[in-house]
Order: structure tokens, then C-alpha cells, then sequence
């Protein structure tokens, strides 16, 4: 009895100090909003304010997107340093775009439109997870190192093609595709964020029936097939979910690089447990926080001289070669 008492007192504490760093979280977020809405704004409702709305919910979708699907990868991969931009997914996104401008041009990226663009970029993105997920993951699961090498190998394939293709293309249409390469919040507009919040929506609802499968899969494919979970069709279900989330992500601000995995380890840390309830909350708190700092230092302090995907693949670079280090192949 007092052992159960004593498992009691500690789950509550735990539970307590989750709440309080998730609420701390909380109201750091809703500062740095106020500070990038009103900041310098005059207080202009017909301009500014708007605008720097649509910029704000730009990192809240790009979080949501950046969080989640960092955490659910690692989750299926069971490793702690492989997210999907590791795995090509971005790669596979910048592709699109730049065969799209060699061989349609500004013109008929225009034509094309911004939702005729997101619709198709979310189905080669659905594809290419279908052929990662009955391929790539297939013959790799077994061997985590294999898997990543297969993978950063990939991706380094797509890019290479990607920088082909640029060769081609007339310097206007290069700068195009150079400011789809980094990270920026400035591109949203109306119907891509109208789009984006739909489908998020759609994959939190899809995506939250599945929590505690989740949850058992964090012991182990083995673990989690002797308690009934059918591994094969909820990795193929969040693999297709996933792609959703990086193409969104991709497409409303660009690549991220690193990001997952700070923002993986450090929910991981803070939360202290590996339930998805726990992690994916606290994971989207602190990727909406870093996206916020990072902008208001580009606004305010860098005065637009760098980007965010500078100062973001500075910080989450060097925190992805610590971890490295420091944990020599125990992942």
C-alpha cells in the first residue's frame, strides 16, 4: 500500500511539473506574440498588423507541422536522431519546384496557381512516402545505421538532381527557387495558410484516434505487435501523415533542416516521459517558441541581415553534432 502511494505521489508530481513548464511555455509564446504583432506597428489595423497575423500564423502551422512529424518519425524509426528532412522528404519537395520552374517557368507557376501547387506537391509527397514506407523502410528497419546512411544518400541523390536542374533554368526563375530554399514567413499567403490549416486539422484528427498505438510502439516493434498493434498499417498511416505535415511545412516556410531533432530531444527532456500525449504538446510549445525568437532576432536585433534559417540550422546544427558525440552510436 504505500509503495502504490508512493507511485501515486510521484506520477502527481510528475504531471505537476509538466504542467508548469508547458504553461511557462505557454506564456513566453503569447509575449513573443504580442512583441511581433505590436512591436514597432503604430498600431496600423489596416496593413501591418495583418500582415504580421498572417506571418504569426504561418509559425503556428509550421510548428504544429515541424513538431509533430519530427516526433512521430522518430517514434516509427525508434531512434532519436533521424527526422524526415534527414530522410529526403524536403529534398523531394525542392525537386518538384524546380522542375516545375524549368519546364513551366514563373508564367506557368503562376497559372498554376498557389493551391494548384500545394495540391500537387502534397500528392508526389504522399507518393514518395508510399515508396519510402514499402521500400526503404522495409529492408532497413532492421539496421537503424543502415537505414540513415540509405537516407542521407537519397537525399544527397535529390539534391544533387535538384542543383542539375537549376543549371538550367534562367537566373530569374534561379532566384525564385533560391528563396524557396530557405526558411521564411514572409511567403504565406491567404489561401496557403487556409489550405495548410485544413490539412493539419485533418491529420490531428486522423492522427490523435492512433496516440496510444503510438505509445506502445515506443517499446519496440515486437513489444508492440504482442499487445495487438498492427505495426505495418499504422507506420504506413503516419508515414502518409507525415508527408502532409513536411509538405505543408515545406511549402509555408521553407526547409528546416535540423529543427526536428532540437526540438524532438529537447521535448523529450523537458516532458520526461515518451507518452504522446505529453511529448506532442510540449513539442509544438517549444517549436513555436524557437520559431518566435528566431524571427524577432531576424526583425529587430539582425535588422533582416541573415534569415531564420541561418540562425535555426546554427543552433539545431551544432546541438544535432553534441548529440552525436555524446551519445557515440548508443541510439
Amino acid at each position: 500500500m504505500l509503495y502504490s502511494d508512493k507511485l501515486d505521489s510521484n506520477r502527481h508530481n510528475s504531471n505537476r511539473h509538466y504542467t508548469q513548464k508547458l504553461s511557462c511555455l505557454l506564456l513566453l509564446i503569447v509575449a513573443l506574440s504580442l512583441i511581433l504583432l505590436l512591436a514597432g506597428s503604430g498600431l496600423d489595423v489596416d496593413y501591418i498588423i495583418p500582415k504580421r497575423f498572417a506571418r504569426l500564423t504561418a509559425i503556428i502551422i509550421g510548428s504544429l507541422c515541424v513538431a509533430l512529424s519530427s516526433i512521430i518519425f522518430q517514434t516509427l524509426v525508434n531512434n532519436r536522431i533521424l527526422t524526415p528532412a534527414i530522410m529526403g522528404y524536403e529534398a523531394v519537395y525542392l525537386m518538384w519546384q524546380a522542375l516545375l520552374l524549368l519546364t513551366l517557368g514563373t508564367h506557368g507557376l503562376a497559372m498554376l496557381g498557389t493551391g494548384g501547387n500545394f495540391f500537387i506537391s502534397l500528392a508526389l509527397m504522399l507518393v514518395y512516402s508510399w515508396l519510402l514506407q514499402r521500400w526503404l523502410l522495409g529492408q532497413a528497419r532492421p539496421d537503424l545505421y543502415r537505414l540513415l546512411l540509405i537516407g542521407l544518400v537519397l537525399t544527397m541523390v535529390i539534391s544533387t538532381f535538384t542543383q542539375f536542374v537549376q543549371l538550367r533554368i534562367d537566373p530569374g526563375e534561379f532566384a525564385v527557387l533560391q528563396g524557396l530554399s530557405y526558411a521564411s514567413f514572409t511567403r504565406a499567403n491567404t489561401d496557403t495558410l487556409l489550405y495548410s490549416i485544413i490539412a493539419v486539422t485533418l491529420v490531428c484528427v486522423i492522427g490523435y484516434k492512433y496516440w496510444p498505438e503510438l505509445d506502445a510502439l515506443t517499446l519496440g516493434q515486437a513489444q508492440a505487435t504482442s499487445l495487438g498493434v498492427n505495426t505495418t498499417q499504422l507506420m504506413r498511416l503516419y508515414l502518409a501523415l507525415i508527408a502532409i505535415l513536411v509538405s505543408v511545412s515545406t511549402s509555408l516556410i521553407g526547409p528546416t533542416a535540423f529543427l526536428g531533432i532540437f526540438v524532438a530531444n529537447i521535448t523529450y527532456a523537458l516532458s520526461a516521459s515518451r507518452k504522446h500525449r505529453l511529448t506532442l504538446p510540449m513539442g509544438c510549445a517549444i517549436a513555436m517558441t524557437l520559431f518566435l525568437v528566431a524571427q524577432l532576432l531576424v526583425e529587430h536585433v539582425f535588422n533582416y541581415r541573415t534569415t531564420v534559417t541561418i540562425l535555426i540550422n546554427l543552433v539545431c546544427g551544432a546541438y544535432f553534432l553534441m548529440l552525436i558525440v555524446r551519445t557515440r552510436g548508443t541510439l
